[in-house]
């Protein structure tokens, strides 16, 4: 495969998992019955698909380079991957953290209502849901400058 169509393999990429959302919102929209959780199951394949194509079909571009070429294709794998362990660290405790405050702030309104006192009880319970997220941003910054 020529390195000139590199460019499409994420437009197909994001076309595989943009799909089954596009045939869900027009099943809906048509008045048709729309199974949440199979479109998102199938979303979930696709996108999981498409990683496991974008592994397997990556390595063939960079086996493909000049002797020259690869210690600097190693080295953008190594960066990509650093790169791919800061997001990670920041998404997955992004994620904890909504649902920790998803279930810490109702609760805290709920206390707060009832009693003026409770406020600053609550507000600690939330903030330390927040700091989940904190953790997240931390590693991922000790990552991408170590």
């Amino acid at each position: 495969m020529d390195k000139a169509y590199l460019f499409l393999l994420p437009l197909i990429a994001v076309a595989l998992i943009i799909i089954p959302l596009v045939i869900a919102l027009k099943r809906k929209k048509s008045g048709k019955s729309v199974n949440i959780k199979k479109s998102i199951v199938i979303n979930a394949c696709s996108f999981i698909g498409c990683m496991a194509l974008m592994i397997c079909v990556m390595p063939a571009f960079v086996g493909a380079a000049e002797a020259g070429e690869t210690a600097e294709a190693a080295d953008g794998l190594a960066k990509g991957l650093q790169y791919l362990g800061a997001a990670l660290s920041t998404g997955l405790a992004t994620i904890g953290t909504g649902i920790a405050v998803g279930g810490a702030a109702p609760a805290a309104i709920g206390a707060t209502s009832e009693d003026d006192k409770n406020f600053t009880k609550s507000l600690i319970f939330v903030a330390l849901g927040e700091g989940v997220a904190i953790y997240g941003l931390l590693i991922s910054i000790l990552i991408l400058f170590s």
